[in-house]
């Protein structure tokens, strides 16, 4: 990249830089743009396909989670990178409408390159799109029906509209069943769901019918001995963060034994330490110890003697939700221990589950963590049906704390279109061409929904809008009868947050790569001078992929 200065070319950067401008820098961003929505469109609806991927190591993953699948595509051009990071920002933000997201953002920049070549300028453009935007999620709150977080009905429905379309649809009622379940236990009285709360366990074998709720904690241990009881009915629960050991001393320090005599003593010595620590846990009442930290096996033996059922190393968030699942405390010290410090589950048990001992315990009063066992014949199986849950769980705890919802189907999106159009004839200007683009670019979900369905897209986009004229608001498209219908008596509904949250971001990442006329790329690094066997040093098996250049 130079510049002329009295006929003397000045170098501004370094040499090997490429710099794409103007027409040129645009039209590059737009095909990214819309190859990744072209990547993730036919996995759209509850009629969408799956893809399956695989990474540089041969691992697979079959998916139709938009944002997994972006995630693992590994992709390299700067705006593509932009759009799979609206994705990501929906999955953080909702956990559902990843796919949706993209597509607008992918056709919002579709008929922005129309419009540029008719030769509107791209201020203007990005101008009408974040007044469109901002009628959007106004029309949207306009047409959102409120829901009682206690409605379990409707967040049953809310959770198999997430189901539908994945591979867990085929047991989308049980599976729902145990979601709402789920959500509703760790709500606070604030109506505020943390899902940190609900422990997700994957375990391949049995089928996703045997997927479980447990109203307790379902963790990875086992029991620290075998002589230990294997369950333990009305429980009364210890959660230690010490541990049950033999302390060594904190300086470098030397004993001198000089006789068998003094030897015998130091053990004895050892060993009355840690009776002295398990009497402690025994006098307060406890029936189950689980203990953050190590437990020696003279420890173990002595909680064996006295019936405890105890689990060592236990991780600190397992410890802080079966805190929450039982009522205890958190007791950081043997000697702080109380009655009130205990907490209380109906029953604790070692079980096996596909040849790996886990510890269950359940039955508990009014738990505020939970567990979800997740089951399935194959990895694959129970990879995608974990992914399934977590967008369902996540739409659920959405609705509990926003409290309204819209059909599904396509229905908010057709009805957005015909507002905005509307809108745009009271704008005026060439602002209202970029409004009518918009409205046209969110009739791209009820089109791909028909065309996932197998049904004629013109067709039933022309029934759709029909509907809407005459004030059918909630009218979309039934996948399964491959017609328009009423989606909240079919009770196809989705949270608003999904909706306006898909909406902002695909607009402010279109407008952000609408405005760029110019890309200047740095020359990628060579690496040290006399050369670098691809992928790196010997011996270091290769750098993965993107982890090079720029």
């Amino acid at each position: 990249m130079a510049q002329q200065l009295g006929g003397q070319p000045i170098i501004i950067v370094k040499e090997g830089t490429t710099r794409n401008r103007g027409e040129e820098a645009q039209n590059s961003n737009f095909a990214a743009a819309k190859a990744v929505a072209a990547a993730v469109r036919s996995t759209l609806g509850p009629k969408g396909m799956d893809k399956m991927l695989i990474d540089g190591i041969g691992d697979i993953t079959i998916t139709n989670d938009g944002v997994t699948i972006l995630k693992e595509m590994d992709i390299e051009h700067p705006a593509a990178k932009m759009i799979v990071e609206v994705a990501k920002t929906q999955d953080d933000e909702v956990g559902d409408g990843t796919t949706s997201s993209v597509v607008i953002a992918g056709e919002l920049l579709k008929s922005a390159e129309g419009l540029v070549v008719q030769g509107v300028h791209p201020t203007v453009i990005t101008e009408g799109y974040q007044m469109a935007a901002e009628k959007a999620l106004s029309i949207l709150d306009g047409i959102a029906v409120t829901v009682k977080p206690t409605d379990t009905a409707m967040l049953k429905k809310i959770s198999i509209t997430a189901l539908s379309g994945k591979n867990a649809e085929v047991r989308k009622d049980l599976l729902s069943d145990i979601i709402v379940k789920a959500v509703t236990s760790v709500t606070d009285a604030d109506g505020k769901a943390d899902l940190a709360h609900i422990n997700v366990t994957k375990k391949v074998g049995g089928s996703a019918d045997d997927t479980t709720l447990i109203e307790g904690m379902a963790i990875d241990k086992e029991r620290v001995h075998p002589a230990m009881p294997k369950s333990v009915t009305d429980a009364k629960i210890l959660i230690l963060n010490a541990a049950l050991e033999f302390k060594k001393t904190e300086v470098n320090a030397k004993i001198n034994i000089s006789t068998p005599g003094q030897a015998a003593a130091f053990l004895d010595e050892e060993e009355h330490m840690v009776r002295a620590m398990v009497d402690k846990v025994v006098k307060s009442g406890a029936t189950v110890l689980f203990c953050q930290k190590g437990i020696d096996d003279l420890a173990q033996h002595y909680l064996a003697k006295a019936g405890i059922f105890a689990v060592r190393r236990v991780k600190k968030s397992d410890s802080e939700n079966l805190a929450r699942a039982t009522g205890a405390n958190l007791v950081t010290s043997l000697d702080a221990i109380t009655k009130n410090d205990l907490g209380s589950a109906g029953l604790v048990e070692e079980k096996k589950v596909s040849g790996d001992d886990m510890i269950y315990v359940s039955k508990c009063k009014n738990p505020k963590a939970v567990s979800i066992v997740v089951r399935g014949g194959t990895v694959h199986v129970v990879d995608e049906l974990e992914r399934a849950i977590h967008d369902a769980l996540m739409v659920v705890s959405v609705v509990v704390e926003g409290k309204k919802v819209v059909a599904g189907g396509g229905a908010p999106e057709v009805e957005l279109s015909l507002r905005l159009r509307e809108h745009a004839a009271t704008v005026g200007g060439r602002a209202q061409l970029a409004i009518e683009a918009f409205a046209a670019s969110v009739e791209i979900i009820p089109r791909t929904l028909a065309e996932n369905a197998g049904v004629d897209a013109i067709n039933i986009l022309v029934a759709l809008r029909s509907a809407h004229q005459a004030g059918k608001k909630t009218v979309g498209l039934d996948a399964d009868a491959k017609k328009p219908a009423d989606m909240l008596k079919a009770g196809v509904v989705e949270p608003l947050r999904v909706k306006t949250q898909a909406i902002s971001s695909a607009t402010e990442a279109a407008v952000m790569i609408l405005r760029i006329d110019d890309i200047i790329a740095a020359q990628k690094s060579a690496g040290p001078a006399g050369g670098m066997p691809p992928g790196g040093m010997g011996g270091m098996g290769g750098m993965p992929p993107g982890m090079g250049g720029y």
